[in-house]
């Protein structure tokens, strides 16, 4: 997995984490590439702002002195977790050949599980019909998947859910995220 270069701050604690002895500033990020949920050091006298990319390679930070590691889900904070919300959606507007490319190219998992039965809503009588409508033409965007297929579920909807599902961690099979280190 490639090392992420940029991360998105989602949230900026100036006195620390509460409750906890230490006054160090902290923000918490996500990575542009991976999607690695990150807990950042700033430089001293650096204020960071919610929204802002901020350069977390190799060599020189402006502004982050050092990644203290990965931001566990027990630490987002409410504030964190609404900028990622916001963070998947314009992901998934920015990204849609992506997401169209894995309905369109997705297979099964095993036997008796396909990767689209993973998303949220998303059952066998779905990937059912996904399959037949793909084997007619492949969907140009989630746009058309949608229309093609009656009673699917916002495919929208369901991607932003699963990718959360996957960044905070909680999933045995990664759709759309790779793991590993930042």
């Amino acid at each position: 997995m490639e090392k992420e270069e940029h991360s998105i701050v989602l949230d900026y604690l100036p006195y620390g984490y509460p409750l906890e002895k230490k006054m160090m500033p902290i923000a918490q990020a996500i990575g542009i590439k991976n999607f690695v949920l990150l807990q950042l050091v700033p430089r001293r006298g650096i204020k960071l702002e919610i929204g802002e990319k901020v350069y977390i390679g190799e060599g020189k930070r402006d502004k982050v002195y050092y990644i203290l590691g990965k931001l566990p889900e027990d630490r987002l904070t409410e504030t964190s977790k609404e900028q990622l919300r916001e963070f998947i959606k314009k992901e998934i507007l920015s990204s849609e050949e992506r997401f169209i490319e894995f309905f369109n190219k997705a297979e099964a998992i095993n036997t008796r599980l396909h990767q689209f039965e993973l998303l949220p809503g998303f059952g066998k009588k779905h990937t059912d019909a996904i399959l037949k409508e793909r084997e007619k033409e492949l969907f140009k965007s989630l746009k058309d998947l949608k229309e093609r297929i009656s009673n699917l579920p916002d495919p929208k909807n369901a991607i932003e859910k699963r990718l959360i599902e996957e960044i905070i961690g909680n999933e045995k099979y990664a759709l759309f995220i790779k793991r590993g280190d930042y």
